[in-house]
This record gives structure tokens, C-alpha cells and sequence, in this order.
């Protein structure tokens, strides 16, 4: 027979087989992992493959996911985007933005989801315009054209930014944005100015030789410098499953980091991931943005909460939300890796 302390031996051993098994789809593994046993997530890009998702094709094509006990599936964003359907559950993770993500995180019907990594660490947008034509300041935009998408925190960022600089915002002239290629917008005269991300269209640019002057809106007011884009993470997974969100984000560390320091290789597995874009645009702009991801933070992914509380403390003096978003809403720091 056994004895108490043979029987208790064999219970700890027993439940330490058990939580093994529970969590063995999000632990580290062999090279040989068989898929059948990794733990399937889904990711919904918020647009269609760019360089802003390098270090996720990387982590699956160096394997830093299977290594985690992970196989991720990623996924074009509906028209809605990604944020309802991480919030329904129906993908574990998605892409977003901190200005898209407010009126989504407040209220009855707030979207159950939080931002659990930075993929760049500081907001690369603004204004950019044909060179010479006065535009290189936002007082410059007086007179002038505006490609606008018409959304209440976009032009309240313009007019921020105008009136600061000692322009009158109700003379820039706003027309329907119809832009789907930057260059073509600029060159056409179809538009006077855009708002781009210069990562991707202001390395375009560049490359086509196109001469333009540019303005960024963390460079007018600190206070723009939120966080574009987030990983972003359905709540229950994250309550129910931390360790496995964990393992995803460690994978993701990796891939962005190989993308920082090997930023010609990262391209070609981006572009290898989605053969319609052009290298050479990819190449430029990996080079950009491999100085962007981390930029001088030594945590990959942080997400800082005075920047990030000061742009929706912003939002809730303007009165650009329908709640005020109390503060360190929104966004988690406790999933990632050191």
C-alpha cells in the first residue's frame, strides 16, 4: 500500500503533467513541433501587408512562433476593421491604432479588447505637400487644399496644429479624400496636401525623386505623439490565456528585432509573404522604420502611459469622445518580455 507522502509525491506529479498538457500549445518546443499540437491564433492586419508588419512574417518564417508552441494565421481586415473582430473573439490578436482604438474602448458598448505592444514606438504621420508651395509650416495650409477622410479627431489635429502655428483653419479648403496613391495625388495636383505616414509614402517619394515638403504632428505638439500602430488583444484570451499572449508577444520581440538589425532580409521575407509589393519601396522603407520600431526604448513593444494617457486626456478636453477615458485605459504593458 501506499504511504501519505507516496500518494502526495504522486498527486503533485500528476498535476504537473496536467498543467503541462494545458499549457503545452504555448510553450517553447523542439524544431520538430508538430502543428497539430501548437495552439492556432489568429492576427487581423488593419491594412493590407506593409513594413509596418515586418517582424510578424519574420517570427513565422524563422520559426519564433513554433518555437512558442504557437501557428498564427493572419488575416485581412474587414471593412469594419480589426478591432471588432478581436473583440468578438473570433481572432485572439489584430492591428490597430491609440486614435482609432478610443471611441472603441469606452462606453456600454466598449470593444473588449487592449493594446499590448507598440509596433513603432512614435507617431511617423503628417502633412505632406509639393515642395515650395508654402506648405513645409501648418500655417502654410491657408489657402490650400487638404485631402480630408472628414473624421472629427483628424481635423481636430489639424486645426490644432494651424491655430498653433498662427494660421486660420477655416481657410484650408477640405475635399473629399479619393487618394489611394500619394505620389500620383501630389504630382496630379489633385490635392494640394495629404496626411501620409512617412515610413511608407514619404520613402516613396523619395525614391521616385519627387521633391515635397513635410511636417509631423509629434513635432507641433508633443501631445500627437501617440502610439500608430498597437498590437492590439481580445480580453478574455488575455485573462483566460496570459502565458500563451506572453509566448505570441516573445515570438513578435524576435521578429521585429531581426527586422532592426537585418533590414534588407526582413524585406525579402515581407515581400516573399506578398509578392505585390515593390522591393525597392520595402527595402527603403524597412530601412526607415528599422530605426522606429524600438527607436530609443530598450523594451521592444512599451508603450509609455504618459504619452499614451496624454493624447486621450487630449481627446476628452476637446471633447472628441463621447466618455471621458479615464486614464491608463486602453493599452497593458504586462504581456511583454524584457
Amino acid at each position: 500500500m501506499f504511504n501519505n507522502r507516496r500518494i502526495k509525491a504522486l498527486v503533485l506529479v500528476l498535476v504537473m503533467m496536467i498543467n503541462c498538457l494545458a499549457f503545452a500549445g504555448c510553450s517553447k518546443k523542439d524544431s520538430d513541433l508538430n502543428s497539430d499540437k501548437a495552439r492556432k491564433l489568429t492576427l487581423v492586419l488593419d491594412w493590407t501587408p506593409n513594413t509596418n508588419h515586418t517582424g510578424i512574417y519574420v517570427a513565422m518564417e524563422k520559426g519564433y512562433f513554433a518555437e512558442e508552441g504557437i501557428e498564427v494565421s493572419v488575416v485581412q481586415p474587414p471593412e469594419g476593421g480589426a478591432e471588432v473582430l478581436v473583440a468578438s473573439g473570433k481572432a485572439e490578436f489584430g492591428i490597430s491604432f491609440q486614435d482609432t482604438m478610443a471611441p472603441a474602448i469606452i462606453g456600454e458598448e466598449a470593444l473588449d479588447i487592449t493594446a499590448v505592444a507598440a509596433l513603432v514606438q512614435h507617431n511617423t504621420s503628417g502633412i505632406i505637400s509639393r515642395k515650395g508651395e508654402g506648405m513645409d509650416r501648418p500655417r502654410g495650409m491657408e489657402g490650400k487644399s487638404y485631402s480630408t477622410w472628414n473624421g472629427s479627431i483628424e481635423i481636430a489635429m489639424l486645426d490644432n496644429v494651424v491655430t498653433a502655428d498662427g494660421g486660420d483653419f477655416s481657410k484650408v479648403e477640405l475635399i473629399p479624400s479619393t487618394v489611394t496613391d500619394e505620389v500620383s495625388a501630389l504630382t496630379t495636383k489633385s490635392t494640394d496636401s495629404i496626411w501620409i505616414f512617412y515610413g511608407w509614402a514619404g520613402v516613396k517619394m523619395e525614391l521616385e525623386g519627387i521633391e515635397t515638403d513635410y511636417f509631423a504632428f509629434k513635432d507641433i505638439n508633443p501631445v500627437f505623439d501617440y502610439y500608430s500602430p498597437v498590437v492590439i488583444a481580445n480580453n478574455d484570451f488575455l485573462a483566460e490565456e496570459s502565458e500563451c499572449a506572453k509566448g505570441f508577444l516573445r515570438a513578435l520581440k524576435k521578429g521585429y528585432e531581426y527586422a532592426i538589425d537585418n533590414p534588407e532580409e526582413a524585406a525579402k521575407i515581407l515581400c516573399d509573404n506578398a509578392s505585390e509589393l515593390d522591393y525597392d519601396l520595402v527595402v527603403a522603407s524597412q530601412k526607415y522604420l528599422a530605426k522606429e520600431y524600438k527607436a530609443e526604448v530598450e523594451q521592444w513593444g512599451y508603450i509609455d502611459p504618459v504619452r499614451w494617457n496624454g493624447f486621450y486626456n487630449w481627446l476628452n478636453d476637446e471633447g472628441l469622445v463621447e466618455e471621458a477615458i479615464p486614464e491608463n485605459t486602453g493599452f497593458s504593458n504586462e504581456y511583454l518580455s524584457e
